[in-house]
């Protein structure tokens, strides 16, 4: 009833101003239609003051783009290898995950690595725990035959491993529970250590060398893509955790211990985390005043960290594009006070003949984005081709996305206008007869 009183109301206005508001539009269309194709014409007809004009743009545009792309493609890779750590489990560790400049290292440097037992214990004691389990990690060359990976990331996994983590098999079996608990001398690869050690020959069956000790392979990892900092689970080889303590010492600082519990179906996280803290120091024996002595991590804790890393990235990246871009500018600028400069007659003449003071400063606004418009593209063109050409090196995928492309248009346009605000002003306030007798 209401919207039907306004309406009545208001329909007698807008048929009034319709036509203007459309006269209008048409208008302005107009002028800017009639100033590109001016504006065009003097850039085709100046094509070294163009070229000029156009490189400290691109090389704005070429910098701050081409940065943000490889930082991009780092920031995906991080989160995607950090999604694969599981966003409900929480992981019990000697060092925690979050941290600042201030990060007290040698404080958490003192505490005690977890281990088999106090896994064993929070199975024991946990309601909330729907799986608990252990892994230690190192590093040890792997070899067949000839054929070796230096320094390959060797996980001594325990009980109820692959219910914690999603294990995908391309070839052959997991372990037993059997084969954990003796130790057995058997082998998981990831696809990275299958390729290099035996190509396109199947690893199932045969027996690798880990420090000398002969494994036999009975599994293989489905390919999962390059990890955080490339090291990923293709690059990993699983083994029995009572098979791989007599490769290391557990007691060397540089060894990762941890202890990973997935919760019970509607457990949050905080319960969980609540719980395994009164575990944890229960366990440990540690008095009700004491700091904990262990941390409990989660994957998005790690994401916030990584996160707050590229914060600052993106930051430094404009600041240096920004300076590339404020040069750029400088020189549109110049060359579009030359350009005023030149034109000067001409500018005099048609406002002799009629012309308006915003057609003028559309006129010269106008050439000046278009100016620096074509520098983003020429700047966007190179960057595709920069991280292409990075991405193939480095067998590293660094795709140009739609929303940096338009970035790197809507900065262009922005630095266009700004370029050519003052040139164009100062060219629409000429008096026509002066300008007509200037030469």
């Amino acid at each position: 009833m209401i919207f039907t009183k306004v309406r009545k109301i208001v329909e007698p206005y807008i048929s009034i101003f319709t036509p203007s508001i459309n006269n209008f539009a048409c208008l302005i269309l107009k002028i800017i239609k009639e100033s590109a194709v001016f504006a065009w014409g003097s850039l085709v007809a100046n094509k070294l003051r163009t070229l000029l004009s156009l490189l400290g743009i691109v090389i704005g545009i070429l910098v701050i783009i081409g940065v943000l792309a490889v930082a991009d493609a780092l920031k995906k890779n991080v989160n995607d290898t950090l999604s694969k750590l599981g966003s409900d489990i929480v992981y019990v560790h000697k060092w925690p995950w979050e941290g600042g400049w201030d990060y007290p290292w040698w404080k958490y440097f003192l505490r005690p690595q977890p281990s088999v037992g106090d896994a064993e214990q929070i199975i024991k004691r946990s309601e909330l725990a729907e799986n608990v389990s252990y892994c230690v990690d190192f590093q040890r060359p792997v070899k067949f035959r000839d054929n070796y990976v230096n320094n390959a990331s060797i996980n001594g996994v325990w009980l109820y491993y692959e219910k914690v983590q999603e294990i995908k098999i391309a070839s052959g079996r997991y372990f037993t529970d059997a084969e954990i608990r003796a130790g057995r001398k058997v082998v998981v690869i990831g696809h990275h250590i299958a390729t290099n050690l035996f190509g396109n020959q199947d690893p199932v069956g045969s027996m690798i060398k880990i420090k000398g000790e002969n494994f036999a392979v009975v599994g293989v990892l489905k390919a999962e893509g390059e990890g955080l900092f490339s090291i990923g689970i293709d690059e990993t080889v699983y083994v029995p955790f009572f098979a791989a303590r007599n490769m290391v010492d557990l007691n060397n600082w540089n060894v990762q211990q941890e202890i990973l519990v997935k919760p019970k179906p509607g457990v949050t996280s905080a319960q969980l985390k609540d719980e395994l803290t009164g575990i944890m120091r229960s366990i440990r024996k540690q008095q009700p005043k004491e700091e904990n002595n262990f941390s409990l991590n989660e994957a998005n804790m790690a994401k916030k960290q990584f996160g707050s890393i590229f914060d600052i990235l993106y930051i430094i990246v404009f600041v240096i594009g920004g300076f590339a871009m404020l040069v750029g500018v400088f020189g549109t600028t110049n060359i579009m006070f030359v350009s005023v400069k030149e034109r000067t007659n001409i500018i005099g003449i048609q406002k002799a003949l009629g012309a308006k003071r915003a057609f003028i400063l559309l006129q010269f606004l106008v050439e000046s984005m278009i100016l620096s418009v074509l520098g983003g593209v020429i700047g966007l063109v190179l960057a595709f081709v920069a991280t292409t050409l990075v991405g193939i090196l480095l067998d590293f995928s660094m795709p140009l996305s739609a929303y940096r492309i338009m970035t790197g248009l809507l900065i262009s346009s922005v630095a266009g206008v700004v370029a050519g605000i003052i040139p164009a002003y100062s060219a629409s306030r000429l008096d026509p007869v002066e300008a007509i007798r200037s030469k």
